[in-house]
């Protein structure tokens, strides 16, 4: 299968340099420095919390003209860059499948209506990292360390191609695929936990990871407006939770969640993703956000929690005051060990990212 990885930030770089090294037939397309910086240095990879440097020379082109053949064109960047693509992707009719790796909590529609329903997919790039310079930090991803990547149709149906995109994704070194036939709602569900939820707090301590851990009252906030946005859309736009397993995650206590948010972020782990794609895309996280947002508000979902920390996403915003526990904790809903190993479950799934 001919693959173009379009979009050369962390994920599509790591993408395209496992599938290189998996043997298959796949290009990266950069532009501008980014473009002169993998042709002198290759894709030059560092796990989080390590100095060894990964180099994988892996071929580079420009562009995507109307006339050049792929199988595959997995669209590997942020969801507002990605629709400005859009008319240029739509002019190569050779393409036969164009897979798209990013956040996305409006749906496949103009996605579908650009390029037709039976060339879009849908997925999400894992497990997350950041760039500075030619060096790309991700957080470990190999035998020892595996991320599942989700995929799936438009419509939910899983036909010859998904399988072989799956397999595809599959061959990649730590790489498992999780063929889903909800992908739209696990988008939004997704946007929900580290946009409407996670991002906030992390602007509104300053992304520092470390002093989030010790500010309860963020944690507080982020858990309440996860909270709040999975019974929106359970609720109120009429959306099953997907995964399901994440109806358990709206029940669980605020503070298991909360305690078990604060020992990662106090620790600092997954900082690469966390820290790195929240500063280097606070514009994917207003737009992305403002979908989900929308879709809440006009199906009257109660939303105060979010409604409160959407001022953080405002660079010029000041920070909330470190170490602040003054929101008192609230308990209520599902207590028991099913939910605590679900929710830990979550954690240490967020955490990776």
């Amino acid at each position: 299968m001919k693959t173009l990885i379009y979009g050369a930030g962390p994920l599509g770089s790591l993408m395209a340099a496992r599938l290189h090294e998996a043997g298959h037939d796949v290009a990266l397309l950069a532009r501008g420095q980014r473009l002169r910086d993998l042709r002198r240095h290759g894709v030059v990879l560092e796990e989080e919390g390590s100095e060894h440097r990964e180099i994988v020379h892996v071929p580079v082109v420009e562009a995507l003209d109307p006339d050049d053949h792929y199988d595959l064109v997995m669209v590997v960047m942020r969801k507002n860059q990605a629709e400005e693509l859009l008319p240029t992707l739509a002019a190569n009719e050779r393409v036969g499948t164009f897979l798209f790796m990013m956040n996305n909590a409006e749906g496949p529609g103009p996605l579908v209506d650009a390029l037709g329903a039976e060339r879009v997919m849908l997925g999400f790039p894992l497990p997350g990292g950041s760039r500075e310079g030619h060096v790309v930090r991700i957080v470990p991803v190999n035998e020892r360390a595996t991320s599942t990547l989700p995929i799936g149709e438009v419509d939910g149906r899983t036909r010859p191609r998904t399988r072989e995109v799956a397999a595809l994704l599959a061959s990649m070194r730590g790489y498992e695929v999780d063929v889903r036939d909800d992908m739209p709602a696990w988008l939004k569900y997704h946007a929900a936990v580290t946009i409407l939820g996670l991002s906030p707090a992390i602007y509104a301590s300053g992304i520092d990871i470390e002093r989030l851990g010790r500010t309860r009252d963020l944690l507080v906030l982020a858990t309440r407006s996860i909270k709040e946005a999975f019974r929106g859309l359970r609720k109120d736009v009429g959306i099953p939770p997907a995964p399901r397993s994440f109806r358990l995650l709206e029940l669980t206590p605020e503070p298991v969640l909360v305690a078990l948010f604060t020992g990662p972020m106090r620790k600092g782990q997954a900082r690469s993703s966390l820290e790195g794609h929240t500063a280097a895309a606070r514009d994917e996280v207003v737009h992305v956000g403002g979908e989900l947002l929308a879709e809440l508000r006009e199906a009257g979902a109660e939303i105060p929690s979010i409604e409160r920390m959407l001022a953080h996403w405002d660079a010029d915003e000041p920070l909330y005051p470190d170490g602040m526990r003054g929101i008192p904790l609230r308990w209520g809903g599902l207590v028991g060990p099913a939910a605590a190993l679900v929710a830990l479950g979550a954690a240490v799934a967020l955490a990776r990212r």
